[in-house]
């Protein structure tokens, strides 16, 4: 256990009975269409990570919008999930949908380039800085080309991570510090192609220390960093980390990559545009199509330069950068919108008082009740943890980890109406979350905690 007050584990365990019980008696229809499935799709669910919902079973949706959700059985729920991250406009953001709409009516795709896409080229580099931008359909591709055109122009062939990462589905990415202090894979890297020492060095945020001496190498073409690490759980980066890695970065030669898919919750241009950083490329995806799959990558006028010099015309579609259906029409659109109207400037603005009103609200209940645990916020994002400090790195929240607790108090929350994100314990704000959404809950935290340690 790793607070100072100790769980009853017998305890926990009839809570999390009584709370399995009660979800199957409100969800039958859920459970039917789950028992369905299993006849067409493995473990009943579209996508494996689907079976870790905190239910026996998980919840299926029958219409969202905004900031809430209703199920097939009914029940409405304060949504702070957000498709992690993917939903972050809210649900059918008005603006997105009668942008797509129009664009279904002249076409979805034809791999030729529309006004739209200028639009939205403009608008992130007016958010991030970098000068040219390239559109992809997931986070994972943009993570995926970066690298692929870093090892390009550096001729160098291998990357750095931070440890417990996560950057979609990058083979590089799937590595942590192994005990000699060299790249392991990391639990559950299925079907990983080569020995991620290979590819891949790893350090911990926070320890430049460490980077000097990975780059000192000479062959890393890339650091691939989330600005600070978020699916693993919040850790921030300490005052002067991110210009101690880019000072490292220029001195060794290496490119510096922010992907900011998660850490858009920062602000309008992510963490990049809210501290003035400068890095080489910047990748997000997720949340900027409201929904349609969409992502980009943007880099240096200098970068730009030298893959214009490295790459050969001919290469262009064969190189393995690209996609038949990256920077199609309807994504664009929806990008467009999105950025332009959805979330805006100002709707951060709203957003982010709204994660202060529910870290203040979490953190009151901890008080209250002498819980040593903590609450991590960045920007629109916040996160608790079963810590009583801030932790520095990412081994030190991995190892705070809890799986049993985490799946009561998201199924706690789900039974009463309130979705969580699922893997770890984090409530992300969009321009339709509300005050009393927050607030809603606020109330059942406390009645889990009480419930825990009354």
């Amino acid at each position: 256990m790793t607070t100072d007050r100790t769980i009853d584990r017998a305890r926990l365990e009839r809570l999390m009975a009584s709370e399995l019980a009660a979800f199957e008696r409100a969800n039958p229809r859920s459970r039917a269409l789950f028992e369905r499935a299993q006849g067409s799709l493995l473990d009943g669910v579209p996508m494996n990570w689907m079976v870790k919902w905190a239910g026996a079973f998980p919840l299926f949706v029958d219409s969202a919008s905004g900031a809430r959700f209703r199920d097939v059985d009914g029940h409405e729920y304060v949504d702070l999930c957000l498709g992690d991250t993917g939903a972050m406009a809210g649900h059918g953001p008005e603006a997105t949908i009668r942008a797509v709409e129009a664009q279904l009516r002249r076409g979805i795709t034809h791999m030729l380039p529309t006004e739209d896409a200028i639009a939205a080229g403009e608008e992130l580099r007016r958010r991030f800085g970098p000068r040219y931008w390239q559109f992809t359909l997931t986070a994972t591709d943009a993570n995926r080309f970066t690298i692929r055109l870093a090892r390009h122009i550096t001729g160098r062939s291998k990357i750095v991570v931070h440890n417990h990462c996560y950057h979609g589905s990058v083979d590089e990415t799937f590595a942590v510090i192994g005990p000699d202090g060299s790249a392991v894979a990391r639990r559950g890297n299925i079907g990983g192609p080569v020995p991620l020492a290979e590819t891949t060095r790893v350090v911990e945020i926070n320890d430049l220390d460490a980077l000097e001496r990975e780059l000192a190498n000479g062959d890393v073409a890339a650091c691939l960093f989330e600005p600070a690490l978020t699916n693993v759980g919040i850790v921030l980066p300490e005052p002067g980390y991110h210009e101690g890695v880019r000072e490292l970065t220029r001195r060794y030669g290496t490119l510096l990559v922010n992907d900011e898919t998660h850490t858009i919750c920062a602000g309008p241009g992510g963490y990049t545009g809210a501290h003035g950083l400068h890095p080489d490329f910047v990748t997000i995806g997720k949340t900027i199509g409201g929904g349609i799959p969409a992502a980009a990558y943007g880099f240096t006028e200098e970068v730009g330069d030298r893959i214009r010099r490295a790459v050969d015309r001919e290469d262009s579609d064969v190189g393995g950068v690209g996609g038949t259906l990256a920077g199609n029409a309807l994504s664009l659109a929806a990008i467009r919108a999105t950025l332009t109207e959805v979330l805006t400037d100002e709707a951060f603005a709203r957003m982010i008082p709204l994660a202060e009103r529910f870290e203040a609200g979490v953190n009151g209940v901890l008080r209250a009740r002498d819980v040593p645990w903590h609450v991590t916020r960045l920007g629109a994002r916040a996160e608790y943890h079963f810590l009583a400090q801030p932790p520095r790195n990412g081994t030190a929240l991995h190892d705070a980890a809890d799986p049993e607790l985490e799946r009561f108090l998201h199924l706690w929350a789900m039974n009463r109406g309130v979705l969580m994100t699922p893997f770890h314990n984090m409530a992300l704000m969009s321009p339709a979350t509300t005050a009393a959404d927050v607030d809603r809950h606020t109330a059942v935290f406390a009645e889990a905690v009480d419930a825990l340690f009354g």
